[in-house]
């Protein structure tokens, strides 16, 4: 039997690993993969490098850090995705990689300001990649020395984490929810071009419970679903030589995490085993991740175009700064809201269950609660994000 103090962690959802007392449970070992966020207060002598070094570190699905970063000119920056970091199986559409990309803008609108520069952000200069995305821009950025005026979430972004851990019996009231949103949306920029979102919450025991059944439901939906587990197990890095050489995907290290490889209790073969170890404790503890919630939050697009999935980022990362100040755990459970085949039905119900209806679409589903943050997650270094002239 798995206790509580072996954990399994998952990173988009569909995984999880044993380990201490968070979800990244990581050591003295894996320094170098978090050196990216000691780099970013220290800066690189270039504005658009400045801003860029705290974009990396935003939230993206399964830590993928899709983007490809061009130096142009004096004064520009021009963002692609790179095409190698997406997932076709957990996200065909190439929405959830989007999202990433658009809090990736945020936070390098935020970080600019931050030095006293405005970052004009004008999104796919090309137009809009679909049905996938492509080689086109995301983003064309043109920093200017100007007099604007800083974002009060941006001394948030070095203590920005997301709380994959059991949350305490603290409950959350909807007067800090509604502090939240007003932190998040209330004067925020809209430079994705496209009508705002929006943010709703509920703390009501029977809204929240029937949430943590369909959450559930969902978790074991992707679990069970053959390629998108076969995608995240694909990704995943046990121990920290793994996590040191490739810092993205779904990281598993620390002393425990250690062990248990040493010991073949823990392995991408073990995971996909059913019965064993690694996959029931997967199973169980997310199972009481959902189960710990305290309250739910969904955030909500007016459309899902492009650009809206790019404002979407951008709301997410602002919840998420929001939630740090507040010192409020934010996880998204959003394994519901995927477009795999295996997730249609669950999909559909929980768009109805929040009364959203189309064009509308769900963006986000968050659970909140209150837990100790972890240490930063793996980063690559902002140099291999750049492309090279």
């Amino acid at each position: 039997m798995i206790t509580r103090r072996a954990l399994l962690l998952t990173g988009g959802a569909s995984l999880a690993v044993l380990g201490g007392a968070g979800a990244y449970v990581l050591s003295k070992d894996i320094e170098p993969a978090r050196a990216p966020w000691d780099a970013a207060s220290r800066g690189f002598g270039d504005i658009r490098l400045d801003a860029a070094a705290y974009a990396i570190l935003a939230p993206n699905p399964h830590n993928r850090q899709p983007w490809a970063i061009e130096l142009k000119g004096e004064d520009r920056l021009v963002l692609t995705c790179d095409l190698d970091r997406l997932l076709p199986e957990t996200d065909p559409p190439n929405r959830q990689i989007t999202i990433g990309l658009g809090a990736f803008l945020e936070l390098l609108r935020q970080a600019a300001a931050e030095k006293g520069y405005e970052a004009r952000i004008a999104p796919f200069p090309e137009g809009e990649p679909y049905p996938l995305l492509d080689e086109r821009p995301i983003a064309e950025v043109v920093f200017t020395r100007a007099e604007v005026t800083r974002d009060p979430l941006f001394g948030q972004a070095l203590a920005r984490r997301t709380l994959r851990d059991n949350f305490s019996s603290k409950p959350v009231s909807p007067e800090i929810l509604a502090k939240l949103r007003a932190l998040a949306f209330d004067g925020a920029p809209n430079w994705a071009g496209t009508a705002p979102g929006s943010f709703a919450w509920s703390v009501e025991e029977e809204k929240v419970e029937a949430l943590k059944t369909l959450c559930r439901e969902g978790w074991v939906a992707e679990l069970s679903a053959p390629a998108p587990h076969a995608e995240s197990t694909k990704l995943t890095r046990i121990g920290a030589s793994e996590v040191n050489a490739n810092p993205d995907g779904i990281s598993l290290a620390g002393p425990m995490m250690e062990a248990m490889q040493l010991a073949g209790l823990l392995s991408r073969e073990k995971m996909d085993e059913k019965g064993s170890l690694a996959h029931q404790g997967t199973l169980d503890f997310y199972n009481g991740l959902i189960d710990s919630a305290a309250a739910f939050g969904w955030l909500v697009s007016p459309a899902n175009t492009r650009a809206d999935q790019l404002q979407a980022g951008a709301e997410w990362v602002r919840l998420n700064l929001a939630a740090t100040r507040l010192g409020l755990g934010f996880h998204p459970l959003s394994q519901v809201l995927q477009e795999f085949p295996e997730m249609a039905v669950l999909y559909e119900r929980c768009h109805a269950m929040l009364g959203i209806s189309a064009p509308a679409r769900v963006q986000g589903l968050f659970r909140f609660g209150y837990a100790a943050f972890p240490e930063p997650a793996p980063r690559w270094p902002l140099q291999s994000r750049l492309i090279a002239l």
